[in-house]
């Protein structure tokens, strides 16, 4: 049965805080039914593969806890009434899934960059461990810092999903502003990348200026990051967009367009490139600099409240073991052996799975950081908010420790390599759950929740949103992998012994069909011979390199035959790939990572925030470009409010951010539909000799539609012409009087 309002309580009925929640702790609604975990579960799957699109697209995740509330209220009030306890659990599990699928995109890529394959059971078991890990060690932490510092910690997403689920007890809420969302924006998204009725990507090149390149991907799901991110940081996005396109490639091309030889680490000359190879070849590696370093320094930045977050974890670990006998219902917890036991369980489990490549001293790793990171990522979640949380930092961070324990023990091989990288995803995991999962706490403190009922239903969360991630990061790196011709003649590979592990180049053992022959696979772990590191074709008699076998997610081939190739960049995870090569191989272009290093420190000085501008000098500048126009319309929005009734807070959790959550789902669930429908259509798409995610409009006909009917520029001014109407849609639902 429904609570209409909370109903006068006695003392007994508050929290140790002396705080009383909208549900008293002596009420006991239904809460943690079987239906609300399904539908919970079934909310996470989808958003957890949206947040992985996302991620792998731009670098960044939204919070899902808003839409999810929203959507629970939704479906229950078509199924039967349901309780706020109920759609508090709905809202939990599903909120599992974005958090964990940022953990792993961050960092479980940077295997590809090294010519490993990433399987489905590797990523689902890091993404699951890292996840439930994360929940188990926020259970001493629960009372210290939901409870006891109520007042100070405010965990704004928390806070703000409280609302939500009491407006929806009470009555309000637009969930038809998710469906129609999502809807238009699955179209939309469907019409444009899987039919190709209109361009992805507007570019426009300056004839009068070398290399000065401007472009806009005019997807809807950016456009709603863009928006809930806000006018600043999409702006500093932006601003390292401008610096890396207008201002270091026009500058590469410039200065190195008298070079007759080529420059390293590039392999070709600077004035035969276009504006996209500079990038691949120069700014990757800046921009690797600039985020690395702006991580660290974030990381810095928040030790005061690392420092605090760690002493007051300690100090209230002892009041955590009270007997549950004498707590109150919203007072109890999983028992603190559960978090010993299972976190034990967990890292062990890892050391007897060797696709993992975890050993012991790995596994010992991944407790101690984890505990600490765990600490720090719920203090400062709990401060800042979410999408502040330095995870990348302090994945950084841990990652940097893993890598010099292992320089120093001699443990340099790429299969050490892959092991730091699993020990920094399950931290990375970890930590990025144990923010959400702090927000989770906090809305049901709030709301009058069983912990230990949110506990169990994380966990849930936590499973079942892993393996999606695992299918969805597999699914996606399939379909954009492609393979291109590759030659480097007089260099004949030279595979390691069995067990081996220094050698730098490896054989998998597998032959692969491709061009009307057999190859054998080999794998350069480490440059040699002017041959990068990744997964070549190589003739089994000769074994002279034929083709790269160039990976979807991170791949360093964009443009194929002067037409673009789709590849999700992956930002975050080149990073981590760059760190761990830099610290055990020592063979970076360190000039170039250095002037991102100094990039960031400049930026620091200007007392702007770094990392946003870092990370945008990094990803595309058509990426930043539609986020910054999505930012543009929240600063719209805001501007036109000022002269209302409402005021900013009304913002955070009206129609504009409902709507534009909508898009980022719609969006990101299209482009993983185009994906599975391009594995569907491998077979048939090789035969014609055309890419697999260009198949259906190859087959529709529609592929050349546009092209036919809008010639040159025109097609361009039709993508923006487009993007703007959804801009304008956006605009005219997030002014609109929020519901009460």
């Amino acid at each position: 049965m429904a609570i209409a309002a909370p109903p006068i309580v006695s003392p007994s009925s508050e929290d140790s805080s002396g705080f009383t929640p909208f549900v008293p702790a002596s009420s006991s609604p239904k809460e943690l039914t079987l239906r609300a975990l399904v539908l919970g579960a079934v909310l996470g799957v989808i958003f957890a593969a949206s947040s992985v699109y996302l991620a792998l697209k731009i670098g960044l995740t939204v919070s899902a806890s808003i839409p999810i509330a929203v959507l629970a209220v939704a479906f229950f009030r078509t199924l039967g009434r349901s309780t706020i306890l109920e759609n508090n659990i709905v809202q939990t599990t599903g909120s599992a899934g974005e958090s964990i699928a940022a953990g792993v995109v961050f960092t479980l890529p940077a295997i590809l960059l090294m010519g490993y394959d990433l399987s489905i059971a590797k990523v689902g078991i890091i993404a699951a461990v890292g996840g439930i890990l994360g929940i188990l060690l926020m259970i001493p932490l629960r009372r210290a810092l939901i409870v006891k510092e109520h007042k100070t910690l405010t965990y704004p997403e928390g806070t703000a999903c409280a609302e939500v689920l009491i407006a929806g007890e009470k009555g309000g809420l637009q969930a038809k502003l998710l469906f129609q969302a999502f809807g238009l924006a699955f179209l939309y998204k469907f019409l444009m990348a899987g039919l190709k009725l209109w361009k992805e990507v507007a570019t426009k090149s300056f004839s009068f200026f070398s290399g000065g390149t401007i472009a806009a991907e005019v997807s809807p799901e950016l456009l709603g990051v863009g928006y809930i991110i806000g006018p600043r940081i999409a702006g500093y996005l932006f601003a390292g967009g401008t610096l890396a396109y207008l201002v270091l490639v026009p500058a590469i091309k410039f200065f190195g367009a008298g070079l007759s030889v080529p420059l390293f680490p590039a392999t070709m000359l600077i004035k035969d490139m276009s504006a996209g190879q500079v990038r691949s070849n120069y700014i990757f590696y800046i921009g690797a600099g600039a985020v690395a370093s702006a991580g660290i320094i974030a990381l810095l930045r928040a030790l005061p409240t690392i420092a605090s977050a760690f002493k007051s974890g300690f100090q209230d670990l002892r009041g955590s073991m009270g007997t549950a006998a004498t707590r109150l219902r919203t007072d109890l917890d999983l028992p603190i052996w559960v978090t010993i036991a299972g976190s034990i369980a967990l890292a062990l489990l890892l050391t007897m799975l060797p696709q993992i490549g975890v050993n012991l001293l790995g596994a010992a790793l991944i407790v101690v950081f984890g505990f600490f990171f765990v600490t720090v990522s719920s203090r400062i979640t709990g401060e800042i908010g979410s999408s502040a949380n330095p995870i990348s930092g302090m994945t950084i961070a841990a990652l940097i420790g893993t890598t010099t324990i292992f320089l120093l023990l001699g443990w340099t091989g790429v299969d050490y390599r892959v092991g730091a990288l699993s020990i920094a995803g399950v931290i990375a995991v970890a930590s990025g759950n144990a923010g959400a999962t702090s927000q989770d706490l906090k809305t049901g403190f709030l709301v009058g929740a069983t912990p230990r009922r949110q506990q169990i239903a994380i966990v849930v969360g936590a499973v079942t949103s892993a393996l999606a991630i695992g299918w969805t990061l597999t699914l996606l790196n399939n379909t954009y992998t492609t393979i291109v011709p590759e030659m480097h003649p007089g260099v004949a590979l030279e595979a390691a012994a069995p067990g081996e592990h220094l050698r730098s180049v490896t054989s998998t053992g597998e032959t692969l069909e491709h061009d009307g022959r057999s190859w054998a696979v080999y794998r350069v772990n480490v440059e040699t011979q002017g041959v990068l590191p990744g997964k070549y074709l190589v003739d089994p008699a000769t074994r002279e390199i034929a083709f790269l076998v160039d990976p979807g997610i991170g791949g360093r081939i964009h443009e194929m035959n002067g037409s673009a190739v789709t590849k999700l960049d992956s930002p975050k995870a080149t990073i981590m790939a760059l760190v761990t090569d830099g610290i055990l191989t020592q063979k970076l272009p360190w000039g170039l990572v250095l002037l991102g290093v100094f990039i960031t420190i400049g930026i620091e000085l200007m007392g702007v925030q770094s990392l946003p501008v870092a990370v945008g000098v990094y990803l595309p500048i058509s990426t930043s470009s539609a986020m910054f126009a999505g930012g543009l319309v929240r600063w719209l929005v805001e501007r036109r409010l000022r002269s209302t009734s409402q005021s900013i807070a009304d913002v955070e959790s009206g129609p504009g951010v409902l709507f534009s959550s909508g898009l980022i789902a719609g969006g990101a669930i299209a482009g993983i539909a185009v994906a599975g429908l391009a594995t569907l259509f491998a077979s048939a798409a090789d035969q014609a000799g055309v890419p697999a995610a260009d198949y259906l409009a190859h087959r529709a006909g529609t592929e050349a539609l546009v092209g036919r009917l809008v010639s040159g520029g025109g097609q361009d001014l039709l993508a923006l012409g487009l993007f703007f109407v959804l801009g304008v849609l956006l605009f005219r639902v997030a002014s609109r009087e929020p519901a009460r």
